[in-house]
């Protein structure tokens, strides 16, 4: 099934699928390591949604909702 990042729930993972957007935003997403493979597992999200902060390659990554909805996954 497929999500967009700022859909997944605490504790849930998937695979980043494909990065939608361009330009800079698509650049600094690339740049923090989210790259199509990747596994991607929330951490937890702010009351309101945004922030959201995420663990991907043994390190953990705090994205804004906006970021977020560019970074498709596929989640089981």
């Amino acid at each position: 099934m497929e999500k967009r990042l700022y859909e997944l729930k605490p504790g849930e993972a998937g695979y980043v699928k494909r990065i939608e957007g361009e330009g800079q935003i698509r650049r600094r997403i690339f740049d923090m390591g989210v790259t199509p493979g990747v596994e991607i597992r929330m951490r937890k999200a702010a009351p309101l949604g945004d922030p959201l902060e995420v663990t991907l390659r043994g390190y953990e990554l705090t994205l804004r909702k906006r970021e977020a909805a560019q970074v498709t996954m596929e989640v089981e």
